[in-house]
């Protein structure tokens, strides 16, 4: 039995319930990085001036998690899964799924969700797959065309709902539908939208479904320029996973701004809060609702962004901004706070990697490490050494006083 099953039959419900213990999970998106010739030998962190997290960092338990497994590279969905305490490499929750439960979409057991872009395409072939990226209002009167011109395909309804620039979710609910259908995107410019196929016998019946969806919303939107035709990807179905409140009784609040994490957020049984755009005002929203939940997840996108883009000043920016408004949360004395990534983003590479996640944990249990920084190198010392992000959320648990002695 792992760490994880273990801590389930150990947790302490009747404290939980009693609500006085506070867990944060403050996730910077991709703030692992590696030390590069291009930027002095200094990781972000490294450069960042950041004299809340060092302090911080001096009073706290110190490491690295591993996402999935050594040397594995992970997506943003199995990377907080981990974090979650879920083992990504036994639970997979496909893009379609994570998009319509972000945007907020009714989502049942049984259905399949398809993330979607509308598209421009010329003489059969896909010119530009973001159809000039247009703005939201502008694809959401789109998304009710498609809607009204698009309510059932046979026994299938479809529920079609807007999300950011040129994307949008599409829900399919009707009886015999499996995930397991091919995209019908290129993913590059120059192709003709490609036909979905079924890569097993149960999922034929989707998979017909979206090919007939594809070509009947060329139809509705027929002389629409750039807008005239859309794409699918990532069809999947919903996980028959349990939630952590189900698993340890604690009540969870997700403060995050992207449809994907709060996707996430939300299938492992958290409660989406309306928050703002900046570090200031996700960690305000967690102070307002401070005495409503146990557990928060709150989540920063921007250095995840700054990494992708392979722009160190901006990663270095972006942390700057998380460590000047910190205080907000350490006044606040949740009984753990821990500070981490879900995966690494380094500069120098513009891609998640594999490499360890720097991880702050801090309690009154954590026994201090002493270190004077927030950073790879000083992480790479710290008493928590590495270890794989599903034990993260056990280990949160001890360090709050809300796990049972095991055995006599």
């Amino acid at each position: 039995m792992d760490a994880v099953k273990l801590s389930e039959q150990l947790v302490k419900r009747k404290e939980i319930q009693e609500g006085r213990k506070k867990l944060v999970l403050l996730v910077l998106d991709g703030v692992g990085d590696i030390r590069h010739p291009d930027n002095d030998y200094q990781t972000p962190l490294e450069a960042a001036n950041c004299p809340n997290l060092d302090a911080l960092a001096s009073r706290s338990a110190l490491g690295r998690i591993i996402p999935v497994d050594y040397g594995i590279t992970p997506g943003s969905g199995p990377a907080h899964l981990g974090l979650f305490g879920y083992d990504p490499r036994e639970v997979e929750i496909g893009r379609g799924v994570l998009e319509v439960v972000g945007m907020g979409m009714d989502l049942r057991p049984g259905d399949v969700a398809a993330r979607a872009n509308f598209c421009t395409v010329k003489n059969g072939v896909v010119v530009d797959r973001r159809a000039g990226r247009p703005e939201t209002e502008v694809s959401a009167e789109k998304v009710k065309l498609l809607q009204g011109g698009i309510q059932r395909i046979e026994d299938v309804e479809l529920v079609i709902g807007p999300s950011t620039g040129h994307r949008f979710g599409v829900i399919f609910r009707g009886p015999g539908l499996a995930e397991g259908v091919s995209d019908t995107d290129p993913h590059e410019n120059g192709e003709p939208i490609h036909e979905a196929k079924a890569e097993t016998p149960a999922a034929q019946k989707t998979a017909d479904v979206v090919n007939e969806f594809v070509r009947r919303a060329q139809d509705v939107l027929q002389g629409g320029d750039p807008i005239n035709a859309v794409m699918t990807r990532g069809i999947a179905a919903p996980p028959d996973v349990p939630s952590i409140p189900q698993r340890y009784g604690l009540r969870c609040g997700a403060i995050a701004t992207y449809p994907m994490y709060r996707g996430l957020a939300r299938l492992v049984g958290m409660e989406l809060l309306e928050t703002g755009q900046s570090a200031a005002e996700e960690f305000q929203t967690y102070l307002d609702n401070r005495d409503g939940y146990d557990y928060f997840f709150i989540h920063i996108k921007a250095t995840d962004e700054a990494g992708e883009d392979g722009s160190h000043e901006r990663k270095v920016a972006a942390i700057e901004a998380v460590d000047e408004k910190l205080p907000m949360i350490v006044e606040s004395k949740p009984e753990v706070l821990v500070v981490t990534g879900d995966h690494s983003t380094p500069c120098s590479m513009k891609l998640h990697s594999w490499h360890p996640v720097p991880l702050l944990l801090h309690s009154p249990r954590c026994g201090a490490d002493g270190l004077p920084h927030f950073s790879e190198g000083d992480c790479n010392c710290g008493s928590l050494g590495i270890f794989l992000a599903k034990d993260l959320l056990p280990l949160m648990l001890a360090n709050a006083g809300l796990l049972d002695k095991y055995g006599a």
